[in-house]
């Protein structure tokens, strides 16, 4: 049964039928529940996921950012005497900041062309549960690609323009 009513005569409207319930069924405990809040409570598990997996994405992509660092770092500090002859025969800041960044830009894009698919197929998996579903869009992966790269340039030209502006006089007489 559904039932229009304004928000003052939702309360006699309650008791009115209540009575009528226990008039009809006398042993039977009146219950009652609205239909958005029955709608609202076949999504809270949803955005607690939503919250949950948003998280753990800040999360993953700090500590995939802090590896991407680190493994610049090392790599700038084992080209050290490559970076200081470079310089010394005429290099730009930007093309050593290009030699640094490309090798890991390469990788990056690696591993989005593997991840990509796999993400695609999973979301595909999870959206055929829900009566009202989309079709996710191409966009979407170029968008993720767009930023995965950026990301990773900005973590990576940190160290590479660091490297790159270091004296080569320095770091070819520590060699």
């Amino acid at each position: 049964m559904i039932v229009h009513a304004n928000a003052k005569d939702i309360n006699s409207l309650l008791s009115s039928i209540k009575t009528t319930w226990h008039k009809l069924n006398p042993n039977e405990p009146f219950e009652y529940s609205f239909l958005n809040e029955d709608f609202q409570k076949n999504y809270e598990a949803e955005n607690r996921l939503t919250a949950i997996v948003g998280y753990f994405t800040v999360i993953a992509i700090l500590i995939s950012c802090l590896g991407l660092f680190g493994l610049a770092t090392f790599s700038a500090e084992q080209r050290t005497k490559e970076i200081g002859v470079r310089k010394v025969l005429g290099a730009s800041v930007t093309g050593i900041v290009t030699l640094l960044s490309k090798d890991f830009l390469k990788l990056v894009s690696i591993s989005i062309v593997i991840a990509s698919p796999v993400a695609w197929w999973v979301m595909n998996k999870w959206l055929q549960d829900f009566a009202y579903r989309t079709n996710i869009s191409w966009t979407v992966f170029v968008i993720t690609t767009v930023t995965a790269l950026i990301i990773a340039l900005i973590t990576i030209s940190f160290q590479a323009v660091r490297a790159a502006v270091v004296n080569p006089v320095k770091s070819l007489r520590t060699e």
